[in-house]
């Protein structure tokens, strides 16, 4: 007879003892099993031999293309002799053994794992299971389970789940056939609804019999229970059942024995998983419930406090650290309403939308004048019922606090617009010429003829010329010169009053006149300056102010805003004085000074260093600026302006630990409540008096002044402060922007601030961006700058639980915190801290007014007032270029033919970091350098400087007094409610419908959570690819052109990154400026430039925060680009733009954000990209790494220019941009 031929690999002989082996098994299999046992169990016996014996064996039955598997199962499927069963299952654990993951992937895929749960189903119809059998069989299943993702539906299906679990029951003091059990139901309950059903079966009761009381005997069975516990548990059905059984108090018990008695953390993967079990089981309310009955805060607390010395029982500091997070009461923010302290009543609301929703009637029949006449309070602050994590049945294992950046992942390219009418550039007809008309006031370089303009002199301007500012300097005089020069100058200015061009159009000025009838200041008013910090406000009619002193030694006085009808700036102490108020003083006059001894504030002179800087000229603007709270106050760095340092600050590095030591000391407050004073000490809502009174040792707090930003203040611990942010007006949320003021601190004690009302579910505060902090004694001392300070500072989730009508209806949200801590070095000191570089409305008035005084006769500017905004603020428009070089018809000609270039800024009032960059684009633009004159000679500019001037003046971080982002009204604006984003868009309308659409327009904005400047445009075809849509041939043929202005600046401007830029559209941006004026006017190169108020990760910058010298900069270099773009689309180089383009650009775009925008703020930026495990101490170093080689990635084409162009590059960098530095 011949032998049966086996399949066999090359390689391996068919004659083999280990394959003849096999083929006789194969030949026997079937009724030959039943019929000869005897045979099987011998053949099964010597091939199980040669498998222990010999590693070859092995090798050879499961080589590829052999049928080894085959046959064995088909044998283990057809025998019905327990020995003969017995050998197989231990041939295939040896099998599965040496080989690993393949080997069980194609045991799972040969159908072995069926083939296990019927042999265990027949195996316990026997009267008396044969215990050998069982444990074996379970051994494999646990070993197999895992790469089977269906074996939980199969075991429920064939009802191995009772046989298991009943065997679990019978044999709980049989340690050896009880581990393999429970390791199987681990795998099991991996399906939730196994896991519910094992649940009902009593699997819970049965697996806390096994783990508790505690005991160190048998530690790899508990460690397998606890294991099959904490599947069981991931359950909400199954976590209650665990709470209904008392069982959280166990599991706490549990915990604290075994952290008490593992000194040597022999057991640290027990005690985590005891964490886990509490971690599942506080994912429902009840669970929590129980946690904090049980005192689990405390025990949670005080053992990870004793783990925090040893740095490898972190992951159980920082399970404990979740937990206690979870389990900390939700609690409303400590404010009698979520909406803004300020109120302003809108006349028009449109029928829709959030406003509308706080304008909709409140309850308890309540008049609408009832309604206009206090602030509204419907919609409030309230800790929502929902269960914040229970959102499904089968919770994920990875928790994470990340969690709007993870859903966005998950939904790569669900933003994308995929209508590809939506998606051509279309001219969307425009309104009426005949309501354009109106428009071409703003435009009278197109019709002016410059007969009345004497080319030939030096001196005249098409504008009034201004005679110049002058900056008083600081002059050392004595006690009795202060009371000579006071007597001599009542009622009259120091110095002579300087002309100020108005910015007007017609008759409207951009700041208002006020009058000039001031009455005369008597004595004890002018002694007022001298007096310890406080804010005085001197009106014309106030009398009977309170002398506190006068000067002594040589003081150096200036003509302060003290002198100044309406509003107050405040002098600061003299060393040694009296700890006198700081913010407003509530009407009273405030304590005696001790020493009768002050001194007045000294002015530095920075007129050499910020020479667009008047500190009289920005008292007069701000007079002019209307603010909803009625601003009568000037910060100090906004008076004394901002001188950019010399050196430049690198990114703070995270310590290791921080966080998590900041969220112990939250979780202090719970635990230890006496040692909390929550005290009030500032507070917007009582807005007769937000100071409360001190007893000297707390700071004083103040932020009622133009763009200040923080509603409240409360003391916590003696040197701890939590910080509350106003919501924008006529909103209830948006808070991220903070601009306040501190006092009456201790010199070299370490404060830590609280910011606990933030939103945003990451931010640079976390990868290295530090707050910035102005201090007035560096600025007396002749050092007025921002700079960067605080340590210890991380962004984290808190207990403070957001109203769902605050987060677009999605319930369970919480809000974040920003801490830092900071030290001061100045005695009597009034310090300042900003989120960014503050940038006020009446510091861009002031800037503007500077710039046409120092306008050199051969530029074109003309300053215009755009429209007035619902705060009755002027929304300035620029018109700049160069003047004609003669008014001969060609020149003019050559004058009109201009393109037009379009620039807007700061819509969004928190991005102030977008002014600083228009700062620097416009004194480029009246920069005397070579480079700036052939700018202004390539193009006219039409600039709206500041689109949201309300928002910026009232602190506001989004909107405007709408309410509304504004940058979500350019499809539909309405006049009465949007009146900047209206006739910004009507003047580009007028453009298009005179056929003089803009070359480029670009929108200047500032990002939160991204590092370094970049761009994001619209092009049809990377939405496209983006999208994975299908689209004629005839859509991919797309011009590169809108490619070209980014790549120029990647290769001129350090911080500037092309791996950044994205150029897909978005649903979510359909109505922002930049798609707005792509589609609907037909501007190709529309863009959004976004600027990091963090740092750079790439170039030059690398490692560095930014600063605004080097957005300023920015500013210049965006100029220097419009330059190249020019020449290379230049009439003149028109044969070589597709050749010049293909060479700048090449050939493939780059890819975009691997994630869309998300809900939070709803803002112009994909997600954040650096995630924070808020579980643990992440290590950034990983994830900067990525994004460097992301930016490296980017195909660097070398800088090309012409040989002209080349010796204005290098004559521009050998001479300085005008700037404030």
């Amino acid at each position: 007879m011949n032998k049966p031929k086996m399949a066999s690999e090359k390689g391996v002989p068919s004659n083999s003892r280990a394959q003849i082996l096999l083929a006789q098994l194969e030949k026997i299999t079937g009724d030959g099993m039943v019929r000869d046992p005897e045979t099987a169990r011998q053949i099964t016996s010597k091939l199980l031999h040669l498998i222990q014996t010999q590693e070859k064996t092995s090798k050879e039955m499961m080589s590829k293309g052999t049928s080894g598997m085959e046959v064995i199962l088909s044998s283990l499927e057809n025998t019905r002799d327990i020995q003969t069963i017995l050998n197989i299952l231990c041939i295939l654990s040896e099998l599965l053994t040496l080989g690993k993951g393949r080997r069980v992937g194609v045991f799972v895929s040969k159908g072995g794992t069926a083939v296990l749960l019927r042999i265990l189903i027949t195996a316990n119809k026997e009267f008396h299971p044969n215990e050998e059998l069982m444990l074996q069989v379970h051994a494999l299943l646990a070993k197999v389970g895992p790469k089977d993702r269906k074996l939980g539906v199969k075991a429920r299906l064939t009802g191995a789940l009772n046989v298991t679990i009943n065997l679990v029951k019978k044999n709980l003091q049989n340690v050896k056939l009880l581990l393999p059990c429970l390791q199987v139901l681990r795998v099991y309950s991996a399906n939730m609804v196994n896991a519910i059903s094992l649940g009902k079966s009593g699997a819970i009761e049965l697996m806390f019999k096994i783990v508790a009381p505690y005991s160190k005997k048998n530690t790899s069975l508990i460690k397998v229970a606890v294991d099959a516990l904490v599947a069981l548990l991931k359950s909400k059905t199954n976590a209650r059942r665990a709470v209904e059984g008392s069982y959280v108090s166990t599991l706490l018990a549990l915990y604290l024995d075994w952290h008490r008695n593992d000194t040597w953390h022999r057991h640290t993967v027990i005690r985590k998983g005891l964490l886990s079990c509490l971690r599942n089981v506080t994912n429902i309310k009840l669970g929590r419930r129980a946690f904090t009955k049980a005192d689990g805060m405390r025990i949670l607390y005080n053992s990870s406090s004793e783990c925090l010395s040893v740095r490898t029982l972190d992951p159980l500091v920082n399970a404990s650290s979740l937990i206690m997070r979870k389990c900390f009461p939700k609690n409303r923010l400590p404010l009698p309403t979520i909406k803004s302290a300020f109120h302003y009543q809108l006349e028009h609301v449109l029928a829709s939308g959030p406003v509308a929703q706080l304008y909709s009637q409140p309850p308890g029949g309540r008049t609408q004048a009832q309604v206009c006449s206090e602030p509204l309070k419907k919609v409030d602050d309230v800790v929502d019922d929902s269960d914040d994590n229970e959102d499904t049945e089968a919770d994920t294992e990875n928790d994470t606090e990340n969690e709007e950046d993870e859903k966005d992942c998950r939904s790569l390219n669900d933003d994308i617009e995929k209508d590809l009418n939506k998606l051509h550039p279309q001219k969307i007809p425009s309104r009426p010429y005949e309501e354009l008309r109106v428009y071409e006031r703003f435009f009278a370089e197109l019709s002016e003829d410059f007969q009345g303009y004497n080319f030939n002199s030096p001196t005249t301007s098409s504008s009034q010329p201004a005679q110049p500012i002058v900056v008083p300097a600081a002059q050392a005089l004595s006690a009795d010169h202060v009371a000579a020069a006071t007597a001599q100058n009542v009622g009259k200015p120091s110095a002579p009053e300087p002309t100020i061009p108005p910015l007007q159009v017609d008759a409207t000025q951009l700041a208002e006149d006020f009058s000039k009838n001031e009455e005369p200041h008597n004595q004890a008013a002018e002694q007022e300056q001298l007096q310890t910090p406080e804010y005085v406000t001197l009106n014309a009619d106030e009398t009977g102010v309170k002398q506190k002193g006068s000067p002594v030694g040589a003081p150096k006085p200036t003509q302060s805003p003290l002198l100044l009808e309406g509003i107050a700036i405040r002098c600061l102490a003299a060393a040694g004085g009296g700890t006198g108020g700081g913010g407003s003083d509530c009407g009273s006059e405030g304590g005696e000074d001790e020493g009768g001894e002050g001194s007045v504030l000294e002015v530095p002179d920075t007129a050499q260093l910020l020479p667009l800087h008047d500190l009289d000229l920005y008292v007069e603007m701000v007079k002019g600026t209307k603010s909803v709270p009625h601003y009568t106050e000037v910060a100090y760095p906004d008076y004394f302006g901002h001188v950019a340092p010399t050196y430049r600050e690198p990114l703070l590095e995270r310590l290791y630990g921080v966080q998590r030591s900041k969220i112990f000391q939250d979780i202090e407050r719970l635990i230890h409540p006496n040692d909390i004073m929550d005290r009030v000490v500032y507070d917007l809502d009582l807005p007769r008096c937000p100071v409360i009174e001190s007893d000297g040792e707390t700071l004083r707090f103040n932020s009622k002044f133009e763009s200040g930003n923080l509603r409240k203040a409360i003391q916590i611990r003696k040197y701890e402060y939590d910080l509350i942010l106003n919501s924008d007006i006529n909103s209830n949320h948006h808070h991220q922007w903070f601009y306040f003021e501190v006092s009456g601190m201790r010199v070299g004690t370490m404060y830590r601030f609280n910011i606990i009302n933030c939103e945003k579910s990451n931010s640079q505060f976390n990868y290295g961006m530090q707050v910035l902090m102005y201090s007035v004694q560096e600025a007396i001392s002749g050092r007025p700058r921002w700079v960067r300070t605080g340590s210890d500072i991380c962004y984290y989730k808190n207990h403070f639980a957001r109203s769902s009508m605050a987060t677009g209806g999605q319930k369970g949200k919480s809000y974040y915190t920003m801490t830092f801590s900071t030290s001061f070095s100045h005695k009597d000191d009034v310090c300042y801290f900003s989120y960014h570089y503050p940038y006020t409305y009446s510091s861009l008035k002031m800037h503007l007014s500077k710039l046409e005084a120092m306008k050199a006769p051969e530029i074109y500017l003309r300053q215009d007032v755009l429209c007035e905004t619902l705060g009755g603020n002027g929304c300035p428009l620029l018109t700049i270029s160069a003047m004609p070089e003669s008014n001969s018809s060609d020149h003019i000609c050559q004058f009109r033919n201009r393109p037009f270039i379009f620039l807007s800024a700061r819509v969004h009032p928190g991005e102030t970091n977008a002014s600083w960059v228009m700062k620097g684009t416009l004194e480029f633009l009246m920069g005397g350098s070579l480079l700036a004159a052939t700018l202004r000679e390539a193009y006219i500019f039409k600039i709206v400087p500041m689109l949201n001037p309300d928002g910026v003046v009232n602190g506001n971080h989004r909107c405007s007094l709408s309410g509304e982002d504004l940058n979500r009204q350019w499809q539909n604006p309405n006049p009465e409610l949007h009146p900047t984003i209206y006739h910004t868009k009507s003047l580009l309308q007028y453009l298009a419908h005179t056929q003089r659409a803009p070359l480029v327009f670009c929108d200047f904005h500032g990002h939160s959570r991204k590092k370094n400047v970049f761009m994001y445009g619209c092009s049809l075809k990377e939405t496209i690819w983006q999208s994975n849509i299908s689209a004629p041939s005839s859509d991919l043929q797309e011009d590169l052109a809108y490619r070209a202005l980014p790549k120029i600046l990647s290769q001129i401007a350090p911080a500037f990154s092309m791996a950044s830029c994205s150029f897909v559209v978005e649903r979510s941006k359909e109505s922002t400026a930049r798609v707005v004026v792509w589609r609907e006017i037909g501007v190709q190169r529309s863009y959004t430039m976004e600027s990091t108020v963090c740092g750079c990760d790439q170039g030059k910058y690398k490692g560095f925060q930014i600063g605004t010298k080097e957005l300023e900069e920015m500013g210049a270099q965006f100029c220097v680009a419009l330059l190249r773009l020019k020449r290379m689309t230049g009439l003149h180089n028109h044969q070589h733009l597709l050749d010049l383009e293909s060479d700048l650009i090449g050939t493939q775009p780059k890819a975009v954000s691997s994630c869309p925008s998300t809900y939070v703020m709803d803002e112009d930026e994909p997600s954040f990209l650096e995630a924070v495990d808020y579980s643990a101490e992440s290590n950034d170093e990983d994830t900067e790494a990525d994004l460097e080689a992301a930016a490296s990635a980017a195909d660097e084409v070398p800088e090309r220019l012409s040989d002209a162009e080349s010796n204005n590059h290098h004559a521009w960098k050998s001479e300085p941009v005008t700037s404030s530095q």
